[in-house]
This record gives structure tokens, C-alpha cells and sequence, in this order.
């Protein structure tokens, strides 16, 4: 992003999302910000500058809604009241902004339509790529899935995912992410992680690892029904690995034909789009994956991240003409 404005002859400062007692010495011809201090450093601005929210989130009001809504729908279901939400600080990035650009698609975009600024989609980018494994054998992994994420477990719909499972011993359930992070989630589904014979909690990942390239070659479908996201990263990641994904519409990421999009997050749902999919002909599994893992190549990397924000930069910030 940086680059972006260097490129077309600008000076660039740059100021931690975390410093929140920066006081301007000079003006301004664009303020380029997260959320989180938008609001606080943009009454200190020049009053010409034009000031863009970089959204990498829900708005706050629906994640922590949706989070919390997680979290009883979770308390009725087992009998437990976990505390861990995902949430996100209150602020008002969205209404201090001129415009705002966002990292996922149609449903973050929605959350924060309510305020009438111009919003511009960036698609997020994925550091890691991979070359396409000829070596995948789809008959053999087609039973197989995956859940991969980091905290905030009930947000990211693992709870769920556990129970479907465990229900379907046919089916196989492979978990990366930071189990240790979340104490009282690993000890409510201690059971279900460690003690079920079709499910195994890997643990945190690195995704350049051979660990994870193991993992992926015989994995078939990601299964990722989370209750908000400003892009699903994690998701992105797994469709690079020729990964199929299974998400909600909630997780902000346009699969196309590529993947299956959830009509709810219910856990009957989860387990019908599993054996959905795992039902089909390993031939049509193969080129499904192998879209997914275009899809990730053609949108979702960082060469197309620089080229759609400088278009944003060139065309919506400076009004320079196309082409």
C-alpha cells in the first residue's frame, strides 16, 4: 500500500494501528487507517484530507452480535457458558471515513452499508502459494476434512464442526489451530478432540510446513462455518492448497463454483454438505479442487492485491483516466 503512493511520487509516514497520541506536524493529502485509530487521529487532521477506512472486519456492532449470539446458541445447546467471544473494539472508522475499502466480499461490505460511504473491495491476499499436487489422490481422501483457524473457536463455528463429526464416524476431521489458547473450549470438547477415534487436533499449523502440504494432500474439504470475517484468510489459505471449501456466508469469500456456501451453520447442515460432497465422483472432486485452487491463484494473492489497490489509488483517490 505504501509502495502504491511512493510509486506515484507521494512522501509516506507510517504510524503503528496502535498509536493512538499521534499528532500531525504537517498536512495531509490522504490518511490511510485501520479502524482502530481512525476516529481519534482524524479530528487532528487538515480538514482537506481525504480519509479512508482500510476494513479488515465485520462492523463491530454485527461481530460482536454474531459472536455473542454464537456463544448462547452454544450455551443452550451444551449447558456451558463459554467466555471467549471474538470481539471487535467499538469505533466509528466507518462514519469519520470518506470512503472505505474492504478485504472480503458482498457480506462485509453489507455491514457497514448503513453509513453511505463509497466502499471499494480489495480482495485479501494469501503470502503462501502452492504449485498444484498431481500427487493428491481424490478417491482416497474423499471422506477426509478439515477445520483450520485460529482463536475464537465458537466464532469460527469448531464447536459445531466437533459435534457434526463425532456424529459421522465414517468421515474424517483433522483440526489446526491454537488449541492451547482456549482452555475452557478444549476442556467443554475435550471429548470430541482427544477422544474420538475419527477426529484429530493437530494443533497450530505453520502453513509452510511439510506438516501442513501432508495435511493438504489428503484433505478433500475445508469446513469453515464462521458467524462473521472481513475476508476468511484462513479459508483462502486452504483453496491455495487445493482445498474445497465449505463455508458460511458469513466467512466473506466469493468461491464461485468452486466451493459450497452453507444455507445456515446448523450442525445437520454441516453434516448434509459434507456427505453432499463427499458423494460426488472423485474425477468431479479433483476439478472442483483445482478451481479452488484457480480461484485462489486468479483473485487472492499479493501481486493482485498491489494491482487492484493501485487501480483503487489511481482511479477512485487521484482520478487519474483508465487505461
Amino acid at each position: 500500500m505504501a509502495q502504491t503512493f511512493l510509486g506515484k511520487g507521494f512522501s509516506v509516514d507510517v504510524i503503528s494501528f496502535q498509536n493512538y497520541q499521534f499528532h500531525p506536524k504537517k498536512n495531509y493529502d490522504f490518511f490511510i487507517s485501520a479502524r482502530t485509530n481512525l476516529e481519534q487521529i482524524a479530528s487532528r487532521l487538515n480538514r482537506d484530507c481525504v480519509k479512508v477506512a482500510h476494513l479488515d472486519t465485520a462492523h463491530w456492532l454485527f461481530n460482536n452480535h454474531a459472536a455473542y449470539m454464537r456463544l448462547l446458541e452454544l450455551q443452550q445447546r451444551r449447558g456451558v457458558a463459554l467466555t471467549n467471544a471474538k470481539m471487535v473494539e467499538p469505533n466509528k472508522a466507518i462514519e469519520q471515513a470518506d470512503l472505505a475499502t474492504i478485504l472480503g466480499n458482498r457480506f462485509t461490505e453489507e455491514t457497514y452499508r448503513y453509513a453511505q460511504k463509497k466502499i471499494y473491495r480489495i480482495p485479501i491476499s494469501a503470502p503462501t502459494l502452492y504449485s498444484w499436487d498431481d500427487k493428491k489422490d481424490f478417491e482416497q481422501c474423499r471422506n477426509n476434512y478439515l477445520w483450520f483457524g485460529s482463536s475464537g473457536f465458537v466464532h469460527k463455528g469448531l464447536d459445531r464442526v466437533l459435534e457434526a463429526f463425532a456424529a459421522m464416524p465414517e468421515y474424517r476431521l483433522t483440526i489446526c489451530g491454537p488449541l492451547d489458547s482456549e482452555k475452557t473450549f478444549t476442556k467443554t470438547y475435550h471429548k470430541e478432540l482427544f477422544e474420538t477415534p475419527n477426529i484429530d487436533a493437530v494443533g497450530w499449523t505453520d502453513v509452510n510446513s511439510p506438516r501442513f502440504t501432508e495435511i493438504a494432500r489428503n484433505t478433500l474439504g475445508l469446513i469453515y462455518p464462521t458467524c462473521s470475517e472481513g475476508g476468511g484468510g484462513s479459508a483462502i489459505t486452504c483453496m491455495h492448497a487445493g482445498i474445497i471449501p465449505i463455508l458460511s456466508y458469513q466467512a466473506s469469500v466469493d468461491v464461485y463454483d468452486a466451493g459450497v456456501i452453507l444455507d445456515d451453520s446448523s450442525i445437520t447442515t454441516i453434516q448434509h454438505a459434507v456427505q453432499k460432497l463427499s458423494s460426488r465422483p472423485a474425477t468431479v472432486l479433483e476439478q472442483q479442487a483445482r478451481l479452488a485452487w484457480k480461484t485462489a491463484r486468479s483473485n487472492h494473492t499479493r501481486e493482485t492485491f498491489a494491482a487492484r489497490y493501485a487501480k483503487f489509488v489511481s482511479q477512485t483517490l487521484l482520478d487519474e483516466p483508465s487505461g
